[in-house]
């Protein structure tokens, strides 16, 4: 991937994929592979943005891919500590309401750990209009977007 590193870290339920420097369209591609080639049935992706410098909009569109791909396995992909650019981005393209997003790993590890993947109450999981409070919300639905194709996923992950 020009520009940019991925590592990951895999556990039981959840792996961690940490992208370090600048994810571009040149690198878009194979970073959505990597993370593809990291799908388990009800597997939890946490991408890791704390040392993501620069991310534009090809490199977002595969994150909603690989998104769409773990909601169909009824999995999930959550971003952890985007940066003050990443969550710009994200806000001017309207897709920080695609993903949770939480402040550190370490929320977004314990909100995973509590609801699964497919979501729940009781959580720190914040709603897209508090993303960024100190204090949590109470946990919206999943999928956070909602569509007839996304809604039946949800049902049948939850039989």
């Amino acid at each position: 991937m020009p520009g940019a590193e991925l590592q990951t870290s895999v556990r039981d339920d959840y792996v961690i994929v940490a992208l370090r420097g600048e994810l571009d369209v040149t690198g878009a591609a194979a970073a959505e592979a990597a993370i593809t080639a990291l799908m388990t049935w009800g597997r939890i992706v946490i991408i890791d943005m704390s040392v993501l410098d620069f991310i534009d909009c090809a490199s977002i569109s595969a994150l909603l891919r690989v998104q769409r791909l773990a909601w169909s396995i009824c999995g999930n992909v959550v971003l952890a500590a985007p940066q003050r650019t990443v969550r710009r981005l994200l806000a001017l393209t309207g897709k920080d309401q695609a993903f949770w997003v939480h402040a550190s790993v370490q929320a977004a590890v314990t909100a995973s750990s509590s609801l699964g993947a497919r979501g729940g109450s009781g959580s720190s999981v914040s709603t897209p209009a508090a993303r960024w409070t100190a204090t949590p919300a109470s946990s919206p639905s999943w999928p956070p977007r909602t569509d007839a194709a996304e809604t039946k996923i949800a049902y049948w992950c939850s039989e």
